[in-house]
């Protein structure tokens, strides 16, 4: 296995960790974590939607998951 494989390695582990607990932040029908944790916060924003703690979960959520993707894909080529 070489180092880049390691690294790549390391990284989709720190990846799906990230995604699991920004998932989990997430307000559900139920208002979830996000709304017992950040309850206060909602408010500092006030009326820009483009700034809740959701959106910006849910933007975060998309980054993450685009970096697993490229790191599962290098990962196969790399094993490969």
């Amino acid at each position: 296995m070489s180092a880049l494989a390691i690294i790549v390695g390391i990284l989709q582990v720190i990846f799906a960790i990230a995604i699991v607990i920004v998932v989990l932040l997430q307000s559900g029908k139920a208002a979830g974590l996000s709304g017992s944790i950040a309850g206060g916060a909602e408010t500092f924003f006030g009326k820009n939607k483009g700034r809740t703690i959701d959106a910006m979960l849910s933007k975060y959520t998309t980054y993450i998951a685009v970096g697993f993707m490229i790191t599962s894909i290098m990962l196969y080529i790399l094993l490969k």
